[in-house]
């Protein structure tokens, strides 16, 4: 048996710690042993349907009360899970049918789980001959005994985010789980007697599925898990369930911070008690150090102790963790020369006025190793600027396409992440951007996220809503664009404004004028189904 499905399941019957799913409205808590139990009844389910050792199995569901049983009785009969990109009220239900089945056929899926509340895609998947199996069918099974598995084992294909229309899964082993789970444990030094951890995240990303799911239900770790709807109807639900629960560790993408801020600043004295908060994660996309000042200071009515706000990094590709800061150190700033970093490939420490703060995301886990190469592949010294690659034992070995699997590593185990940045001499990593993403322009690199953050700090931009466009790539006359969204769309005066503003700051943080700026109302701009700016598919709202 592999030590990832050895320890969930003596956590299945030894542990008393659970998770809490429903609040606000019907909070429930069951134990490990109780979702065990469950577990057991799905496996003999998926066992009468045909699911063995090796197979894959797609998921659509919403809630954490189904998928974290679900998830448990699929590695019961030794096969991985693929959690299906979701469909919003929005989507073409007929594209995404489509998008679906080319994901189904890649990742060789026989059977798709289905649950609330997308109960509603059941006869669309079926008419196309998928086969579906429910969530009460399988709550309905008889009770079996898993199988064995083996290190190597595909334990999940995660969808990585980007067009569904040409898919790409993240291949994860029993051994990546294993590894990275305890590389996260060991460097927050989680109690399991003491520590809760609560979340809201989408448990179709690695974020969520990883670090709230598939981690404390292996180790025993208590988790309050609702929805990101939940999240987003009531945004001070996340910090109500933090002071009733005395959550010690929670992680978000940059915009809920901002969100939480803003609503904490307006909240009355008393309203929430954030004094058992360890940990607040802050990744999954560019990191603000004004969002993480403005609630540290916003939440210090609250009891919020600014040292647990931690910039972290993290990717599919290495199961979840890259690196993670030292307990109490919080947000620590690498304030650089911006010209040596976007001319000489160098990030210098400077004291001038105009200098940029980086923000550092700790050190890297245990058992990851990391470089920066230039473009050549050589090996760059200590603050040069390249493409960060990684290596060690929690590193996918692949990808599998539409096109067949596709390997992730070099002939030296060398995961090549496509992120542009550089250690400091204490081994603190800093990402600057995306290899892709990255403005050239007489020169110098151009990095959306400081486009972004410009572009953000206009009053009237909604928060989180600006990307940076980048035009003629790889011509020599090479620019860029920007698009935001605003609640005041309606009001023209206010709208040119924003235009002209937003011109102004975006020349006084990087230096270069966009060839134009595009102004639109909320929802406008494309973001992945984790909530990540999609730039590559952003030039359309130039013709808006």
């Amino acid at each position: 048996m592999s030590r990832f499905t050895d320890e969930m399941y003596a956590t299945g019957r030894e542990s008393t710690r659970g998770l809490i799913t429903g609040e606000p409205d019907s909070p429930r808590r069951q134990t490990w042993p109780q979702i065990h139990e469950q577990a057991r009844c799905m496996a003999g389910c998926l066992a009468a349907g045909g699911v063995a050792r090796g197979d894959a199995v797609a998921i659509l569901a919403g809630l954490p009360v189904d998928i974290a049983p679900i998830c448990q009785g699929v590695w019961m009969r030794g096969a991985s899970i693929t959690m299906l990109h979701q469909p919003t009220p929005r989507t073409d239900l007929d594209g995404w049918t489509r998008d679906t089945e080319t994901v189904l056929r890649m990742i060789g899926a026989q059977t798709v789980v289905l649950g609330a509340p997308f109960d509603i895609a059941e006869p669309l998947l079926r008419e196309r001959g998928i086969e579906v199996v429910t969530t009460s069918e399988l709550r309905a099974g008889r009770a079996i005994d898993p199988v064995e598995t083996a290190e190597s084992d595909v334990v999940l294909q995660q969808l990585t985010s980007g067009s569904t229309g040409s898919p790409k899964a993240v291949q994860i082993t029993h051994e990546n789980f294993y590894v990275n789970a305890y590389a996260m444990f060991e460097r927050i030094k989680f109690s399991l007697d003491d520590d809760v951890m609560i979340s809201w995240l989408p448990l179709f990303h690695d974020m969520g599925m990883v670090g709230f799911l598939s981690v404390p239900m292996q180790l025993g770790g208590e988790v309050v898990s609702v929805t990101p709807l939940d999240f987003l109807r009531s945004p001070m639900l996340w910090a109500e369930l933090i002071a009733k629960y005395r959550g010690t560790v929670t992680a978000a993408p940059n915009f809920a911070y901002s969100l939480l801020a803003r609503k904490l600043a307006r909240a009355e004295d008393g309203a929430v008690d954030l004094s058992s908060v360890k940990w607040m994660w802050n990744g999954a996309e560019p990191v603000d150090p004004d969002t993480m000042n403005a609630l540290a200071e916003a939440g210090a009515r609250f009891g919020l102790d600014p040292t647990a706000l931690a910039p972290v990094y993290g990717m599919a590709e290495t199961t979840l963790a890259v690196s993670v800061p030292d307990p109490g150190h919080g947000q620590v700033l690498d304030v650089v020369d911006p010209d040596l970093l976007e001319s000489g490939g160098m990030a210098v420490p400077s004291a001038h006025s105009n200098a940029r703060r980086m923000p550092t995301l700790g050190h890297l886990v245990a058992g990851l190793e990391g470089r920066v190469v230039g473009h050549d592949g050589q090996e760059l010294p200590t603050r040069g600027v390249g493409i960060i690659q990684l290596r060690g034992k929690a590193v996918t070995h692949g990808y599998v396409t539409v096109d067949g699997p596709v390997p992730a590593q070099d002939s030296e185990g060398w995961l090549d992440t496509g992120d542009v940045g550089y250690f400091t001499e204490e081994g603190l990593v800093v990402v600057c951007g995306r290899v892709k993403d990255v403005i050239i322009m007489g020169g110098r690199n151009i990095y959306p996220t400081d486009i972004e953050r410009a572009a953000c700090s206009v009053a009237g931009v909604r928060p989180g809503n600006a990307v940076a466009i980048r035009l003629d790539a790889g011509d020599k006359r090479e620019s860029f664009a920007v698009a935001v969204e605003t609640n005041l769309i309606d009001d023209l005066d206010e709208v040119h404004r924003i235009e002209h503003e937003v011109v102004h700051a975006v020349c006084a943080e990087v230096g270069a004028r966009p060839r134009t700026v595009a102004v639109l109302g909320p929802g406008n701009i494309p973001k992945t189904s984790s909530g990540k700016l999609r730039r590559g598919t952003s030039a359309s709202l130039l013709h808006h």
